[in-house]
């Protein structure tokens, strides 16, 4: 069969890979990174994370949050479709504030889930602009409430799975967490790319 002539979306070596019957007739996504940028990524030892945050994983998220480029999705759609094509659970990315998400000009959690055509819910809403990371733990477990049910969202009593970007205190996490025990959840699960 022909190769098709890519080039790693991190450092742009050019990819040379093969399409095969298996890619054509499975769930096997081309490669959008080059051997080497994958292994600056640290599995997690954790089952609620995929990595650990390290120099590459700061890089990675700097690039494709703050300097908006959504092309970076694609990174990780592969280990996300593994961990997530049989998951029971209704998944709800954590939300972004409107007006930062016009400011970033789209929503980088459903931009990994729509990458690995993983179906996902939307019910919340965040409340405010603030952003986690720039405070300290003291602070993050003071702050008020993150997060509302969106306007006419409807909350069954099933299972959910929360999925957010990285995982520090967990405070953003435990406060989605809440909004959906509070409004009828059967249980809430949550699952983030890295572990902080």
């Amino acid at each position: 069969m022909n190769k098709i002539d890519t080039h790693c979306l991190l450092c742009a070596k050019l990819l040379k890979d093969p399409i095969s019957w298996t890619t054509l007739l499975t769930k096997r996504f081309q490669p959008t990174i080059c051997e080497k940028c994958s292994a600056r990524f640290e599995n997690s030892q954790s089952a609620t994370a995929l990595y650990q945050y390290n120099n590459a994983m700061k890089e990675y998220l700097h690039q494709y949050k703050f300097l908006q480029d959504v092309a970076l999705a694609k990174v990780f759609r592969q280990e996300l479709y593994n961990r997530f094509k049989r998951e029971k659970a209704t998944i709800i990315p954590i939300p972004m504030h409107p007006l930062k998400q016009k400011e970033r000009t789209f929503s980088h959690m459903e931009e990994l889930l729509k990458a690995a055509n993983i179906p996902y819910s939307q019910l919340l809403e965040k409340t405010t602009t603030e952003t986690q990371s720039v405070k300290n733990r003291e602070e993050r477990m003071q702050v008020a409430p993150l997060f509302c049910l969106k306007e006419g969202a409807y909350v069954e009593h099933k299972e959910y799975l929360l999925f957010d970007d990285i995982k520090t205190t967990g405070t953003t996490l435990q406060h989605a967490t809440e909004i959906l025990v509070n409004a009828g959840a059967k249980s809430v699960q949550c699952f983030t790319l890295i572990n902080g």
